[in-house]
């Protein structure tokens, strides 16, 4: 499946301006404010990937430093969780990576989800294969990402709105050990059993086909979306493939623990 095109941009730039500005301080102060297309009917994809850049300039200047990008809307389930149909991307900065323990002050309603994780050890652009997509990584590893919408009950919003809000993405935590590409094939990444577990009892369980019928097919959409904007994917980046299924609220002293076949497991205690 190809990728639609991006519309032309419909908002002026003191508008892209003033909706990063809305959103930036919705994250920071921890609050829920009204979707953009409420203020801006009008808004696209393309708006919204301008805002989501602006945003994360916002970040920057704060000493954020982006590490990757996270692929979204990847899995049926997910689409059918949020009623929306393309997969997306936002940014991955480095505070957004946590260890062992999340702290949800200042959450506005996370949630969590199984994932697969990508290093890339060379830099991709354009149309590729799956396998091109394998041959450029340097490790895959379990990983979990937590959600966060700034919009009132993180529901009815439209795909622009999603992506503005740098795709909901609020932080993720992954593996350390990460298995290289040569002990992994195409094929082989498909059927990875993943079991995501809730203070010691399974929660949601997948087999790894969920994202987009193979992970690697996260990055070959990835690198797609990318060429239109004119940018590509960097060597050293992490990729995070989207949701296996759907997502978990994320509740104080949860425990999440994310066990991949091949690839091991991850944790993180809720606090």
């Amino acid at each position: 499946m190809r990728i639609a095109p991006l519309p032309s941009s419909s908002l002026a730039p003191p508008a892209i301006s003033e909706a990063a500005d809305y959103l930036h301080r919705a994250r920071v102060q921890g609050r829920e404010v009204e979707r953009l297309t409420l203020r801006h009917p009008e808004l696209n994809l393309h708006d919204a990937y301008l805002i989501q850049d602006a945003g994360i300039e916002r970040r920057a200047q704060s000493g954020e430093k982006v590490i990757g990008l996270k692929m979204g809307l990847t899995s049926k389930a997910k689409r059918e969780q949020m009623k929306l149909d393309s997969p997306i991307y936002g940014v991955l900065t480095e505070p957004m990576r946590v260890r062992e323990t999340f702290p949800l002050k200042g959450s506005i309603h996370p949630k969590i989800e199984p994932e697969i994780a990508f290093v890339m050890a060379k830099e991709l652009s354009g149309f590729i294969s799956q396998q091109q997509a394998l041959a450029a990584v340097s490790g895959v590893g379990a990983a979990m990402e937590i959600l966060d919408s700034r919009f009132i009950g993180f529901k009815y919003f439209s795909l622009p709105d999603v992506v503005a809000d740098n795709s909901s993405s609020s932080h993720f935590v992954m593996s350390d050990r990460l298995i290289p590409p040569s002990e992994l094939s195409v094929d082989a990444l498909a059927t990875l059993a993943m079991d995501m577990q809730v203070n010691g009892i399974s929660a949601q369980k997948a087999v790894a086909s969920e994202i987009s019928g193979n992970p690697l097919q996260s990055i070959v959409q990835l690198c797609e979306i990318l060429q239109q904007r004119g940018r590509v994917l960097p060597a050293g980046s992490i990729v995070l493939a989207g949701a296996a299924t759907q997502a978990v609220e994320l509740e104080t002293g949860m425990h999440v623990r994310l066990v991949v076949e091949r690839l091991g497991e991850v944790s993180v205690l809720a606090a």
